[in-house]
């Protein structure tokens, strides 16, 4: 893509009104755009690290077993209250009728549609386990939304609901949502700690966070600090295999690690005090298992092997990739701007032509733009007539991992600048061996 053909609204100064990092290099770097209170439009640069993070979660959750498919925004109130919690969710939840004052609303969550779904289609036991997932837009009349998509009002959520006929088949569907979303941070970059958390609205007696450590993280959490050093499960783990799910999961949960919510300070003195961890984190992830909740009330039974019908096992599982990708920049940034993991850079590699319009530079940077892109390289060409100072603050802001920095001096010796965006990194290559490194 070229710089001058491209939608890259980049503010100069710091908005005021952004109190965190992530809000701030968001709207600087012309990511996202906000609406009204708590709603972001979604800008070129932004859009394409939040495929990245989306293609990752659905990589994953179709690893898994998970099956995908899409449900509405707008959901009936009669299925809220077939589940009870129409009265119960509170403000959060926006109700609204339509010209036919049917009550409707814009669904925070997908519990009661997911199991109505599946009542009307699964029958027997033979169909199960089951795991449905979606990426849908949801809202959440949050009474103060603030810093920008990390706490918004409308987000998009990956939800993920398993059913099982009994709680062994239950936790085994736990437990491959755990492992898979360890993988999916990881692949992103980031060591997200499964701690053991509240249930909240959502409702069941098992449930864990998994959180990012950051300084800006809006709550306190505690753990053991070899969490720091555990490795993550491979794309090579079974799925199906109960005993090898169950031994990962007993691995990540072994030591301890709780938010501010189930926090038990007797237990965590008990730790070794040079391995106590103490820190702000950043929830990115969330999942449940709540048995019958909201299968007994809505009659999602299934005929079990000896003929009698029972309600499904079910859970239900979280990540909010809107608020992933301001999780990432506050772990990974500095001074200058964004610092992206490669896999979720909405570009790999940024073209800087030091002297737009010299005859050299121009053929060399169209070269290497025509060469990389061949190959199946994401480049960004700056090929715009800002002076070099600018184009330097504009690649270190948007984060991209490579810059390739093209000018009349260097190319004077038959060579340009590769420079990692991470660390800083600088070297003088030929344009071909550039090519040759950008492109393994």
């Amino acid at each position: 893509m070229r710089l001058s053909r491209y939608f890259l609204p980049i503010l100069r100064d710091t908005p005021k009104d952004a109190e965190i990092v992530s809000h701030r290099l968001m709207l600087r770097a012309g990511m996202v755009r906000q609406e009204a209170a708590g709603i972001y439009a979604w800008l070129p640069l932004g859009h394409r690290v939040l495929n990245k993070v989306c293609k990752i979660i659905r990589e994953e959750q179709d690893r898994s077993g998970a099956v995908e498919m899409l449900m509405p925004t707008i959901q009936s109130a009669d299925l809220w209250r077939e589940s009870g919690r129409y009265d119960d969710y509170g403000k959060e939840m926006l109700r609204i009728q339509d010209r036919h004052e049917r009550e409707m609303l814009y669904g925070p969550t997908n519990e009661e549609m997911i199991t109505e779904i599946f009542r009307a289609y699964v029958k027997s036991y033979k169909n199960l386990p089951l795991n449905l997932y979606h990426l849908q837009w949801k809202f959440r009349d949050e009474v103060r939304p603030r810093f920008g998509v990390y706490r918004s009002r409308e987000f998009l959520m990956k939800d993920a609901y398993s059913f099982d006929l009994d709680a062994a088949g239950a936790k085994h569907s736990y437990n491959k949502m755990f492992v898979a979303y360890l993988r999916t941070f990881a692949r992103m970059g980031l060591k997200a700690i499964p701690m053991v958390a509240d249930t909240g609205p959502i409702g069941g007696n098992l449930s864990h966070e998994f959180i990012i450590l950051a300084s800006t993280g809006e709550s306190e959490v505690f753990c053991h600090k070899d969490y720091l050093g555990f490795d993550t499960p491979p794309s090579s783990v079974n799925f199906d295999s109960k005993d090898e799910l169950e031994g990962l999961f007993d691995k990540w949960t072994s030591l301890y690690a709780a938010t501010s919510e189930k926090h038990d300070a007797a237990a965590f003195e008990k730790i070794p005090g040079d391995k106590q961890m103490s820190a702000r984190g950043i929830e990115v992830g969330h999942i449940f298992y709540f048995g019958t909740k909201y299968s007994e009330p809505m009659k999602a039974n299934v005929q079990a092997p000896g003929g009698v019908t029972e309600p499904v096992h079910m859970g239900s599982y979280g990540i909010g990739p809107t608020r992933l990708v301001a999780a990432i920049i506050e772990a990974s940034h500095d001074d200058a701007g964004i610092i992206w993991p490669e896999a979720i850079a909405p570009f790999k590699v940024g073209i800087l032509n030091l002297k737009q319009g010299d005859s050299a530079t121009d053929t060399a940077c169209e070269k290497l733009y025509a060469e990389l892109t061949s190959r199946g390289v994401e480049v960004l060409y700056d090929d715009t007539d800002d002076r070099a100072g600018a184009k330097f603050a504009t690649a270190d802001l948007i984060g991209l991992p490579y810059q390739i920095l093209v000018g009349p001096k260097g190319l004077g010796e038959g060579k340009v600048e590769l420079k990692q965006r991470a660390g800083g990194a600088r070297e003088m290559i030929t344009p071909e061996d550039a090519v040759k490194r950008l492109a393994a």
